[in-house]
């Protein structure tokens, strides 16, 4: 495995190459404002049929106040902690998504900005704002003009995937049902648009790896290797899971060598051959998830056990209640740092997802 640094640090605010990295600057989400999605295919598509039924009545509103107070103790939690740890913590504006957006071919409401991570990649000093394939994310970021202007205006260099139209021709009819397995997966989105969400890569220095999902098609995912140029590769993880949606519980790169991959939805002997040099950590099942909302209201699957932040190559935060999760990762080498977020679950993510690194202090290196 070759680490060697090729390029030296980047200044400026925004410098991140990878996911282990010290962490040193992070945009959190927020939940103010955060409203259950239009009745779409892409939202009810990659639900349950239980959550998607028990969301119908709710869709276009508000989450109630009871479910968004409970997760906001836990997001104020986890914020403490990251600052604890000397870490910068920047939030993006108050969005009320209940107001209803438009483009000249549809009219939806908005979802919230839980998850900075979904739909902004940062690449060394560049940000880059990707084409999601919701149409009520459409507008989402509008919320973070405000901090992408400052860190243009400080030298970052700032960039935005070719807007899609989201017609209706993008997408699989209101009748989508997920295959069965051992049928090839059937994809909510087709290659007629360019469409891609940031969560469904993982950076590891000069290489990144990426699922093709319901939110990911190979053109977006050919539009940012063209974007990257030679400089960097893009190897695709072959998906078992029948709604595939963002890799990070999926196929989780934890510390140069060292990657935790879901034994449900990845076949580590199918992985890309360049991982050979690597460990292959497989993740333990997830430990039972207390409570009926978090059960039947959840917008993720149980391997969100596996959504993790590192804040170095030791150090990670995760999940307190997931303590065989804890077991293995202590076994691996690693510093588990428990902290309950287990509500943050009803608008769509983990740590990994409501954060999105601005600074890691390291350089760009090649790591295979």
């Amino acid at each position: 495995m070759n680490a060697a640094v090729e390029t030296p640090a980047v200044a400026g605010p925004v410098r991140s190459w990878n996911e282990w990295d010290p962490l040193e600057e992070v945009i959190v989400g927020r939940l103010e404002g955060a409203t259950v999605p239009t009745r779409h295919v892409t939202f009810e598509g990659n639900l349950p049929p239980v959550p998607a039924r028990l969301y119908r009545p709710l869709a276009g509103r508000h989450y109630p106040r009871i479910v968004v107070q409970r997760a906001q103790r836990e997001l104020d939690g986890f914020i403490r902690l990251l600052e604890s740890e000397g870490i910068v913590v920047r939030r993006p504006d108050v969005v009320d998504f209940a107001v209803p957006c438009s483009t000249p071919s549809w009219t939806s409401r908005g979802f919230c900005i839980a998850s900075p991570r979904d739909g902004l990649i940062v690449i060394g000093d560049e940000i880059i704002e990707v084409p999601m394939a919701w149409r009520s994310r459409h507008f989402e970021m509008r919320a973070y003009r405000t901090l992408l202007r400052e860190y243009f205006a400080l030298g970052a260099r700032w960039t935005s995937a070719p807007r899609p139209r989201l017609l209706d021709s993008l997408y699989s009819g209101d009748d989508f049902r997920p295959s069965p397995a051992g049928e090839p997966i059937r994809y909510i989105v087709n290659e007629s648009e360019l469409v891609f969400d940031a969560a469904d890569f993982a950076r590891c220095g000069r290489d990144l790896f990426v699922t093709r999902s319901n939110v990911t098609n190979q053109t977006g995912i050919e539009w940012l290797r063209r974007h990257l140029g030679d400089g960097f590769r893009i190897h695709e993880v072959e998906t078992l899971c029948r709604q595939p949606m963002h890799i990070d519980t999926t196929f989780v790169p934890l510390a140069p060598g060292k990657v935790l991959i879901n034994p449900e939805y990845a076949d580590a002997s199918r992985l890309p051959s360049i991982l050979r040099s690597w460990d292959v950590l497989v993740a333990p099942d997830p430990d039972p998830i207390p409570g009926f909302l978090n059960v039947h209201l959840s917008l993720v699957s149980k391997w969100i056990s596996m959504n993790m932040l590192m804040l170095d190559e030791r150090r990670v935060v995760v999940e307190a209640s997931q303590k065989s999760m804890h077991r293995k990762l202590r076994e691996w080498g690693f510093e588990p740092i428990p902290c309950p977020f287990m509500n943050y679950k009803l608008f769509g993510g983990g740590f990994h997802c409501a954060t999105l690194d601005i600074r890691r202090r390291g350089e760009l290196r090649s790591y295979f």
